[in-house]
Protein backbone atom coordinates (compact mmCIF):
# COMPACT_ATOMS: atom_id res chain seq x y z
CA UNK A 1 0.00 0.00 0.00
CA UNK A 2 1.39 2.96 -0.56
CA UNK A 3 1.75 6.34 1.60
CA UNK A 4 0.50 9.09 1.11
CA UNK A 5 3.09 12.24 1.04
CA UNK A 6 3.58 13.81 4.41
CA UNK A 7 1.83 11.01 6.49
CA UNK A 8 3.56 11.86 10.13
CA UNK A 9 4.34 8.80 11.71
CA UNK A 10 7.02 6.06 11.35
CA UNK A 11 10.43 6.72 10.46
CA UNK A 12 11.28 6.32 6.29
CA UNK A 13 12.09 2.77 6.17
CA UNK A 14 8.97 1.97 7.93
CA UNK A 15 5.21 1.83 7.00
CA UNK A 16 3.39 5.15 7.02
CA UNK A 17 0.07 5.48 9.17
CA UNK A 18 -2.79 8.07 8.23
CA UNK A 19 -3.19 10.34 10.58
CA UNK A 20 -5.99 10.09 13.05
CA UNK A 21 -9.31 11.91 13.00
CA UNK A 22 -9.70 15.07 14.35
CA UNK A 23 -11.50 15.74 17.37
CA UNK A 24 -11.98 19.37 19.05
CA UNK A 25 -14.04 18.80 21.80
CA UNK A 26 -12.47 15.55 23.08
CA UNK A 27 -9.82 16.92 26.12
CA UNK A 28 -7.36 16.07 27.32
CA UNK A 29 -5.03 15.12 24.42
CA UNK A 30 -2.17 12.58 24.97
CA UNK A 31 1.38 14.43 25.50
CA UNK A 32 2.03 12.47 22.40
CA UNK A 33 -0.03 9.94 19.73
CA UNK A 34 -0.65 6.75 20.93
CA UNK A 35 -0.59 3.56 18.07
CA UNK A 36 -3.24 1.42 18.09
CA UNK A 37 -2.82 -1.69 15.21
CA UNK A 38 -6.17 -3.40 15.17
CA UNK A 39 -6.59 -7.11 13.50
CA UNK A 40 -9.65 -7.77 11.91
CA UNK A 41 -9.84 -11.85 11.17
CA UNK A 42 -12.83 -13.77 8.86
CA UNK A 43 -15.89 -14.42 11.37
CA UNK A 44 -18.89 -12.13 10.12
CA UNK A 45 -18.38 -9.77 13.35
CA UNK A 46 -15.84 -7.68 10.92
CA UNK A 47 -18.68 -6.20 9.87
CA UNK A 48 -18.13 -4.14 12.47
CA UNK A 49 -14.41 -3.12 11.76
CA UNK A 50 -15.31 0.88 10.38
CA UNK A 51 -17.60 1.26 13.27
CA UNK A 52 -15.03 0.01 15.56
CA UNK A 53 -12.10 2.13 14.09
CA UNK A 54 -14.56 5.09 14.15
CA UNK A 55 -14.99 4.38 18.00
CA UNK A 56 -11.12 4.07 18.39
CA UNK A 57 -10.74 7.80 16.60
CA UNK A 58 -12.65 9.45 18.65
CA UNK A 59 -10.28 9.05 21.40
CA UNK A 60 -8.28 11.77 21.72
CA UNK A 61 -4.65 11.27 20.87
CA UNK A 62 -4.74 7.92 18.87
CA UNK A 63 -3.66 6.59 15.73
CA UNK A 64 -5.11 3.74 14.42
CA UNK A 65 -3.71 1.52 11.66
CA UNK A 66 -5.48 -2.13 10.67
CA UNK A 67 -4.16 -5.93 9.62
CA UNK A 68 -6.63 -7.68 7.68
CA UNK A 69 -6.97 -11.32 7.00
CA UNK A 70 -7.77 -12.13 3.45
CA UNK A 71 -11.13 -13.42 4.51
CA UNK A 72 -11.84 -10.73 6.81
CA UNK A 73 -11.88 -8.22 3.90
CA UNK A 74 -15.01 -10.16 2.70
CA UNK A 75 -17.09 -8.77 5.36
CA UNK A 76 -16.18 -4.84 5.16
CA UNK A 77 -15.77 -2.34 2.46
CA UNK A 78 -12.32 -0.75 2.30
CA UNK A 79 -13.53 3.00 1.74
CA UNK A 80 -15.52 2.69 5.05
CA UNK A 81 -12.17 2.51 6.81
CA UNK A 82 -10.63 5.79 7.35
CA UNK A 83 -7.39 4.18 8.12
CA UNK A 84 -4.24 2.42 6.65
CA UNK A 85 -5.44 -0.96 5.72
CA UNK A 86 -2.37 -3.54 5.57
CA UNK A 87 -2.79 -7.55 3.98
CA UNK A 88 -0.68 -10.46 3.08
CA UNK A 89 0.31 -8.56 -0.63
CA UNK A 90 1.99 -5.62 1.43
CA UNK A 91 4.09 -7.61 3.51
CA UNK A 92 5.48 -9.38 0.38
CA UNK A 93 5.62 -6.12 -2.18
CA UNK A 94 7.11 -4.22 0.57
CA UNK A 95 10.20 -6.45 1.38
CA UNK A 96 12.68 -7.63 -2.08
CA UNK A 97 15.88 -7.79 -0.58
CA UNK A 98 17.92 -7.36 2.33
CA UNK A 99 17.81 -3.73 3.33
CA UNK A 100 14.32 -3.38 3.11
CA UNK A 101 12.03 -3.35 5.80
CA UNK A 102 10.15 -6.08 7.14
CA UNK A 103 6.27 -5.17 7.42
CA UNK A 104 4.85 -7.33 10.61
CA UNK A 105 8.07 -5.95 12.81
CA UNK A 106 7.55 -2.21 11.58
CA UNK A 107 3.72 -2.96 12.32
CA UNK A 108 4.78 -4.49 15.98
CA UNK A 109 7.37 -1.75 16.67
CA UNK A 110 4.98 1.00 15.83
CA UNK A 111 2.44 -0.26 17.89
CA UNK A 112 1.81 0.81 21.86
CA UNK A 113 -1.31 -1.83 21.98
CA UNK A 114 -2.70 -4.17 19.96
CA UNK A 115 -6.16 -5.23 19.63
CA UNK A 116 -7.88 -7.81 17.49
CA UNK A 117 -11.51 -8.03 17.32
CA UNK A 118 -12.48 -10.33 15.86
CA UNK A 119 -10.54 -13.24 16.21
CA UNK A 120 -12.15 -15.82 14.87
CA UNK A 121 -11.45 -19.65 15.53
CA UNK A 122 -9.41 -20.10 13.14
CA UNK A 123 -6.51 -17.48 13.80
CA UNK A 124 -7.21 -18.20 17.81
CA UNK A 125 -5.87 -21.79 16.85
CA UNK A 126 -3.14 -20.47 14.90
CA UNK A 127 -2.07 -17.99 17.53
CA UNK A 128 -1.94 -20.57 20.58
CA UNK A 129 0.14 -23.26 18.44
CA UNK A 130 2.23 -20.03 17.45
CA UNK A 131 1.42 -20.47 13.42
CA UNK A 132 2.72 -17.59 11.58
CA UNK A 133 1.40 -17.73 8.31
CA UNK A 134 0.01 -14.67 7.32
CA UNK A 135 0.79 -10.62 7.99
CA UNK A 136 -1.78 -10.86 11.12
CA UNK A 137 -0.53 -13.80 12.59
CA UNK A 138 3.26 -12.65 12.23
CA UNK A 139 2.35 -9.26 13.82
CA UNK A 140 1.06 -11.06 17.03
CA UNK A 141 4.25 -13.93 16.74
CA UNK A 142 6.73 -11.03 16.78
CA UNK A 143 4.41 -8.98 19.37
CA UNK A 144 6.35 -7.72 22.33
CA UNK A 145 5.05 -9.20 25.70
CA UNK A 146 5.51 -6.29 27.46
CA UNK A 147 2.75 -4.44 25.18
CA UNK A 148 -0.92 -4.70 25.65
CA UNK A 149 -2.24 -6.88 23.44
CA UNK A 150 -6.05 -7.35 23.54
CA UNK A 151 -8.53 -9.99 21.68
CA UNK A 152 -12.65 -10.46 20.91
CA UNK A 153 -13.65 -13.71 20.36
CA UNK A 154 -16.11 -14.77 17.76
CA UNK A 155 -17.24 -17.90 16.41
CA UNK A 156 -20.36 -19.82 16.14
CA UNK A 157 -21.54 -21.24 19.51
CA UNK A 158 -20.88 -25.09 19.04
CA UNK A 159 -17.93 -23.61 18.04
CA UNK A 160 -17.24 -21.88 20.84
CA UNK A 161 -18.26 -24.55 23.18
CA UNK A 162 -15.77 -27.32 21.79
CA UNK A 163 -13.53 -28.27 24.24
CA UNK A 164 -10.53 -27.06 22.45
CA UNK A 165 -11.87 -23.19 22.29
CA UNK A 166 -11.02 -22.81 26.28
CA UNK A 167 -7.87 -24.21 26.30
CA UNK A 168 -6.99 -21.79 23.54
CA UNK A 169 -8.00 -19.32 24.88
CA UNK A 170 -6.41 -20.08 27.87
CA UNK A 171 -3.19 -20.17 26.60
CA UNK A 172 -3.63 -16.75 24.87
CA UNK A 173 -4.33 -15.61 28.39
CA UNK A 174 -0.85 -17.53 29.60
CA UNK A 175 1.32 -15.43 27.02
CA UNK A 176 -0.22 -12.24 29.01
CA UNK A 177 -2.68 -10.86 26.13
CA UNK A 178 -6.15 -9.91 27.43
CA UNK A 179 -9.50 -11.42 26.47
CA UNK A 180 -12.76 -9.28 26.17
CA UNK A 181 -15.35 -12.00 26.21
CA UNK A 182 -17.23 -12.63 23.85
CA UNK A 183 -21.84 -12.28 24.66
CA UNK A 184 -24.42 -14.33 24.24
CA UNK A 185 -27.30 -13.26 21.37
CA UNK A 186 -28.95 -14.72 18.30
CA UNK A 187 -25.88 -15.06 15.80
CA UNK A 188 -26.15 -14.18 12.15
CA UNK A 189 -26.25 -17.89 11.16
CA UNK A 190 -29.74 -18.14 13.52
CA UNK A 191 -28.11 -19.92 16.24
CA UNK A 192 -28.99 -18.44 19.73
CA UNK A 193 -25.95 -18.48 22.34
CA UNK A 194 -22.14 -17.32 23.12
CA UNK A 195 -20.04 -16.42 20.56
CA UNK A 196 -20.91 -13.01 19.31
CA UNK A 197 -17.86 -10.66 19.59
CA UNK A 198 -18.29 -7.73 22.07
CA UNK A 199 -19.96 -4.40 21.82
CA UNK A 200 -17.90 -2.12 20.53
CA UNK A 201 -18.60 -0.11 22.91
CA UNK A 202 -17.08 -2.40 25.47
CA UNK A 203 -13.93 -2.90 23.36
CA UNK A 204 -13.72 0.39 23.00
CA UNK A 205 -13.94 1.09 26.92
CA UNK A 206 -11.67 -1.64 27.78
CA UNK A 207 -8.54 -0.13 25.16
CA UNK A 208 -9.55 3.49 27.31
CA UNK A 209 -8.91 0.93 30.63
CA UNK A 210 -5.77 -0.45 29.36
CA UNK A 211 -4.62 2.56 28.10
CA UNK A 212 -4.95 4.42 31.61
CA UNK A 213 -3.21 1.78 33.24
CA UNK A 214 -0.22 1.92 30.73
CA UNK A 215 -0.22 5.81 31.17
CA UNK A 216 -1.13 6.07 27.95
CA UNK A 217 -4.76 7.83 28.41
CA UNK A 218 -5.60 10.44 30.65
CA UNK A 219 -9.60 10.51 31.80
CA UNK A 220 -11.13 13.64 31.59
Amino acid sequence: MEPSPGRPGLEATRPHMEPRASCPAAAPLLERQFHVLVGVTGSVAALKLPLLVSRLLDIPGLEVAVVTTERAKHFYSPQDVPVTLYSDADEWEMWKRRSDPVLHIDLRRWADLMLVAPLDANTLGKVASGICDNLLTCVIRAWDRSKPLLFCPAMNTTMWEHPITAQQVGQLKAFGYVEIPCVAKKLVCGDQGLGAMAEVGTIVDKVKEVLSLHGGFQQS
